[in-house]
């Protein structure tokens, strides 16, 4: 059976797979780098980490409904995807019920957050309702910012710097420049697993208008942006123990080039297909991986 399909469709398996697993480790690596620097820090507070963790979760699942939801109200989901089926243009989900299901994780992801806006003030409700935000304005909304190629920057800025520095401030209630420099290796590695997507979907998203990087220009302009992203994602630990005079053992990081060669050799070797997929889901295991050496490194 195809990587495209879903191979037991009962309801449970299908919200599963409308959830998009493999793209989850974008939203939990950020938070397990903001709790890893907190730690180091003296600052650790585990409620406020798995508050953290499990509202950034909800908001990542709100967000792959809410783009299910869109997509297929905007046509750019059809018979020729290459991608894991979406259940609403699949007939799987009534685009009613997919419209509850993003509104009711968003919610979820707001009780969470209630506790660490209780906690952190007003950053914090900032950053959550942004979040939100420009999780429903990717592909909904009448400026789609992912129709129009600013996908990139935000998921760079959401998943990295904001992601880790708002980890660390819930439990350290304070933020230091070396925290926001560390949430720039997790964006780049978010931005990568975007890359691919686009990559992969460049021709149906042509036919549907959808206006990505990798459609204004080009597939080689995209091959050299995820090379890029997992190149220059690990260099970012250099400044960062050059800058703190310690943390040296983080450097543990640069062993994730060499769990990277595989995607960069589809992505660079074959043409976008199916085997994409597959790539997408080995770079989101390259950003979890990433984070539990830089956790690792950190703290010994």
């Amino acid at each position: 059976m195809e990587y495209t399909a879903i191979k037991n469709p009962d309801p449970l398996h299908i919200w599963l797979h409308a959830s998009r697993p493999k793209t989850l480790p974008a939203a939990i690596a950020p938070v397990i780098i903001g709790t890893a620097l907190a730690f180091a820090d003296g600052q650790f507070h585990p409620l406020a980490a798995i508050m953290a963790a499990l509202g950034a979760l909800f908001i990542q699942i709100g967000t792959n409904f809410a783009n299910d939801y869109f997509d297929y109200y905007k046509g750019a989901d059809d018979k020729d995807r290459l991608g894991p089926v979406r259940v609403t243009q699949a007939g799987l989900v009534k685009p009613a019920a997919m419209k509850q299901a993003f509104i009711t994780a968003y919610l979820v992801a707001a009780l969470f957050g209630a506790y660490l806006v209780y906690r952190g003030g007003w950053p914090i409700m900032l950053i959550g309702a942004l979040s939100i935000l420009f999780g429903i304005a990717y592909t909904g909304g009448p400026y789609p910012l992912g129709y129009y190629g600013w996908g990139d920057v935000f998921v760079f800025i959401f998943f990295g710097p904001v992601a880790v520095g708002g980890a660390y401030y819930v439990q350290a209630l304070e933020i230091n420049y070396y925290v926001l420099l560390a949430g720039i290796a997790p964006g780049l590695f978010s931005t990568a697993i975007l890359t691919v997507n686009n990559l992969r979907d460049i021709h149906t998203d042509r036919k549907a208008g959808k206006k990505t990087l990798a459609v204004r220009w080009g597939e080689n302009f995209a091959r050299l942006e995820y090379l890029f992203c997992l190149f220059t994602a690990p260099l970012t630990v250099i400044p960062l123990v050059l800058l703190t005079r310690a943390h040296y053992m983080a450097l543990l990081v640069f062993l994730i080039w060499f769990a990277a060669i595989y995607p960069l050799r589809v992505i660079f070797m074959e043409k976008p297909g199916v085997i994409y997929n597959y790539v997408l889901a080995a770079t989101g295991r390259l950003l979890l991986i990433y984070s539990i050496l830089f956790t690792i490194g950190w703290l010994l």
